[in-house]
């Protein structure tokens, strides 16, 4: 399985039975999948997005969204559990405008689920807890 280091950008091949192991970089020897959301920028998104071949679930949010302040601990909590399964990130849409413009981002926070480097489905709002499993989980 194909994985994108968080840290540099390195495409690591991870068996499918090692991904509970805490599977290191090869080029980095940074954690490949930190059980904290990532944050991704303009120069990231991309190569992350389509070389990841775990789902990705990213949380476009800006820092002045009260709601979405509210939403981080449950969406890093959540990161935590999904370790292996879907890996999770955040795009801060006031510092990438372009990125969220690219994206139709028109409300915030907004979940955007990503298949195969593909959007496979979104949802807008801050959704609790079970609420966000059960939509996982229908993906």
């Amino acid at each position: 399985m194909e994985l994108v280091c968080p840290h540099c950008g390195a495409v690591n091949r991870v068996p499918a039975e090692r991904l509970g192991d805490q599977p290191r970089c090869g080029k980095c020897g940074a954690e490949v999948m930190p059980a904290l959301p990532l944050e991704l920028t303009a120069a990231s998104f991309d190569k992350f997005i389509a070389r990841n071949e775990l789902p990705v679930l990213v949380d476009f949010w800006a820092p002045w969204c009260g709601p979405c302040k509210q939403f981080a601990p449950t969406f890093a909590q959540l990161a935590g559990q999904y370790v292996g399964r879907v890996r999770f990130a955040k795009v801060n849409t006031e510092a990438e405008q372009g990125l969220a413009a690219r994206h139709g981002i028109r409300s915030i926070p907004t979940l955007a689920l990503f298949k195969g480097g593909r959007e496979a489905d979104r949802v807008a709002g801050a959704l609790p807890p079970q609420q966000l499993q059960a939509w996982l989980a229908r993906h």
